[in-house]
């Protein structure tokens, strides 16, 4: 009876023991991992950008004038030396009545001047007749002897000076009736002011209107934007880049154009521009940015739907390699003296694995030496997780 109890109690204890070994032991670690693998590997700058026609005119007015409603709209296609806008005299200015009382005083004295002018060109005419009469008067009497040469000399200068000056007076009584005119066109009605002929707006080069400055008629001034004339064949990309971005983004790197709302478009990097300009962000900061124009590369039909202005995103391709060895990014974390590591996966234990990384992108990571193609690795791996650390992998 007391062997039985023994064995009784030995086995409950064993079971126990058993029961509390299984309940404390570790137990592998969930998790997800991802394989090693070779493929081509691009690491590159994303940036939004925007559309912009390469080569844009703006027609301004030339000089100060009305302009006559434009009749064109944006799109429309135009040649060189079409014309584009008219351009009449400006109306005169409306006057106030003190203004205007003063004009007709001045209306009023131009009026009595020509008057007087008009008398002084008959009192003229006559000493003309006058002169002429005594002229002739002298010459009969010389034929008979009873007058001196020196006489008739005098009286030929008479005569001389009488017609000047009646042609002195003549002009007198022109400037007056000028000046009678200038006083009359500051008091004619605006509605009734001769607009003259109109001066054509032509259009400096082939190409489409992209965007009207002023449609209406209205006054202008010189110099004021009428319309833009741009050829959206010569399509051009403008990204503005971080300078610490921009020094990568050298003259001729691939550029991949995407979300445009169409398949993606090959670019090429045509110039950075040397200067950089202080941008606030929408956290801001002050960041130093510079302007990256890249040219589009696919033939025009590929992109045309683009617009002028629109948003895109450019990728600059920086580093592009074949048959490299690819991890996703998330399997990769810091490790010690500013390095990088990843965990493999190695009997069901996690390993711990320094690994050296040529490059990386958004998505994955070149990995130079410390994993091969064909491994697993933890991917976003937990605090949980150590250098032999059993493991199980998560099923999707």
């Amino acid at each position: 009876m007391n062997k039985r109890r023994v064995l009784v109690w030995g086995g409950t204890a064993v079971a126990v023991v058993a029961v509390l070994a299984w309940a404390f032991a570790p137990r592998p670690v969930p998790v997800e991992t991802a394989v090693v693998m070779t493929g081509h590997f691009e690491e590159s700058i994303e940036e939004d950008a925007r559309t912009r026609v390469r080569d844009r005119y703006t027609v301004s007015v030339p000089v100060a004038s009305r302009l006559v409603r434009i009749v064109l709209r944006e799109g429309d296609r135009v040649a060189a030396g079409d014309t584009v806008a008219e351009l009449l005299p400006a109306l005169p200015s409306m006057i106030d009545e003190r203004s205007a009382r003063e004009a007709a005083a001045r209306l009023a004295a131009a009026r009595a001047g020509v008057q007087r002018a008009g008398a002084a060109v008959e009192r003229a005419r006559i000493a003309v007749d006058e002169a002429r009469i005594e002229l002739d008067r002298n010459e009969r009497l010389a034929r008979d002897g009873f007058v001196s040469g020196a006489r008739l000399d005098t009286l030929r200068l008479a005569l001389q000076t009488a017609q000047r000056g009646h042609e002195a007076a003549r002009a007198e009584r022109e400037m007056a009736l000028q000046e009678q005119a200038q006083a009359a066109a500051v008091l004619q009605p605006v509605g009734q002011a001769r607009t003259g002929q109109p001066l054509p707006v032509r259009a400096p080069i082939d190409g489409v209107v992209l965007r009207i400055a002023q449609q209406s008629e209205a006054t202008l001034v010189a110099g004021t934007p009428l319309l833009e004339i741009g050829d959206p064949a010569r399509m051009e990309v403008v990204a503005e880049l971080l300078t610490t971005d921009a020094v990568q983004a050298r003259p001729g790197r691939r550029v991949v154009i995407e979300r445009w709302g169409g398949p993606p478009v090959e670019g090429v990097v045509r110039r950075v521009e040397p200067a950089a300009f202080t941008k606030v962000s929408a956290l801001g900061v002050e960041e130093q940015r510079v302007k990256v124009l890249i040219d589009l590369q696919r033939p025009p039909e590929g992109w045309q739907v683009m617009g002028d202005g629109f948003r895109v995103t450019a990728r600059i391709v920086t580093q592009s390699v074949d048959r490299a060895v690819l991890v996703p990014v998330g399997a990769l974390f810091p490790f010690a003296d500013g390095g990088l590591a990843a965990y493999r996966i190695d009997g069901g234990r996690a390993r711990l694995q320094p690994v050296e990384v040529a490059g990386r992108n958004g998505s994955e990571a070149w990995v130079r030496e410390g994993l091969q193609p064909g491994q697993s690795v933890i991917v976003y791996p937990p605090p949980s997780v150590s250098d032999g650390q059993r493991v199980q992998v998560r099923k999707p």
